[in-house]
C-alpha cells in the first residue's frame, strides 16, 4: 500500500532521513521503532506532506505522492495523529468529529439560506456518523464535553475517532501510547485491532513502548541513522543483534 524508496531529508548538515526504503503492506499494523533521532517522526512528516523530501519516492497504492501538500494527501485517505494531540480545545468532543468530513455544503455561508433542507440533511448524516464513531471508541458519554477537559488518554481516543470520520485507508499513529494509562491503552489497542480486522484499515505507527509494539504490531521496522535497519516479526526483532546494539544501546551486556 505504501512504498518509500531511497527517501532523504536534510536539515542543513543534519541527515534526518538518509536513504530510507521500506514498504507497508495493506491490512497490517506495522510498527516503526528506533532510538531518539533515528528519523521516525521526520519520516511521518514526509509521508503526510508536512515536509518535502530532498530526494526519493513515496508511493501510495502505486501513485507518487511525495511533495503533495497535506490536504491533498489527506484527501487520498491517509490520516495521521500526533505525538502531542491537536484537538480543537474550545469545541465539544462531538464538534471535533463533525468538522472533519470534507465538502460540507453548509461551509459556504449562502447555502444555509439557499439550500436549508440539504444542509440540515447532510448535517444530520454527519452527526449520526460522529455519534456512531464515539460509540465505537467509548467516548459517547463525553460528546458534549469540551475537548480541552479530556484526559491525555481520552484525547488520544478522540484523535483516533477524528481520523475515523475521514474513512481512511491508512492511519499513521505517532506514539499513541504516550501519556495513556494502562486501562485506556488497552482500549486503544482493541480499537486499532478492530479497525484493522473489521474495516480493513492499515496502520503504521511509531511507538517507544516495546510491550505495546510487540503485542500489537506485525511486522516491526527498525530505523537507525535515518534509514531502515531491519524488519521482521516481533520475535525476530526482539532477538536481532543489530537491533539490540542500535536501539537498546548494547543492553544485552546489562547496560541501558
Amino acid at each position: 500500500m505504501l512504498e518509500l524508496k531511497d527517501l532523504k531529508k536534510n536539515f542543513g548538515g543534519i541527515k534526518a532521513v538518509n536513504g530510507c526504503s521500506l514498504n507497508v503492506r495493506k491490512g497490517t499494523i506495522t510498527g516503526l521503532i528506533g532510538p531518539n533521532g533515528a528519523g521516525k517522526t521526520t519520516l511521518f512528516n514526509l509521508i503526510t506532506g508536512f515536509y518535502k523530501p530532498n530526494r526519493g519516492e513515496i508511493r501510495f497504492k502505486g501513485e507518487r505522492i511525495e511533495g503533495l501538500p497535506p490536504h491533498e494527501i489527506f484527501h487520498k485517505k491517509i490520516c495521521r495523529t500526533f505525538q502531542i494531540t491537536r484537538e480543537l480545545k474550545q469545541m465539544t468532543v462531538l464538534e471535533n468529529l463533525m468538522v472533519i468530513p470534507k465538502k460540507q455544503i453548509g461551509e459556504k455561508f449562502w447555502n444555509p439560506w439557499l439550500q436549508p433542507r440539504i444542509v440540515r440533511r447532510q448535517e444530520k448524516e454527519i452527526m449520526e456518523k460522529a455519534l456512531n464513531v464515539l460509540e465505537f471508541v467509548d467516548l459517547i458519554k463525553l460528546k458534549d464535553e469540551y475537548a480541552d477537559y479530556l484526559s491525555s488518554g481520552q484525547k488520544k481516543l478522540l484523535e483516533l475517532a477524528r481520523t475515523m470520520m475521514a474513512d481512511p485507508e491508512l492511519i499513521l499513529l505517532d506514539e499513541p501510547g504516550a501519556g495513556v494509562n494502562p486501562t485506556l491503552m488497552s482500549k486503544l489497542v482493541g480499537y486499532i485491532k478492530r479497525l484493522c480486522q473489521e474495516k480493513g484499515v492499515t496502520f503504521f505507527l511509531i511507538e517507544h513502548d516495546m510491550d505495546l509494539v510487540m503485542n500489537l504490531c506485525n511486522p516491526v521496522i527498525v530505523m537507525s541513522n535515518g534509514k531502515k535497519l531491519v524488519e521482521g516479526t516481533p520475535e525476530e526483532i526482539r532477538k536481532d543483534e543489530k537491533v539490540i546494539e542500535a536501539y537498546l544501546g548494547g543492553s544485552k551486556n546489562g547496560n541501558s
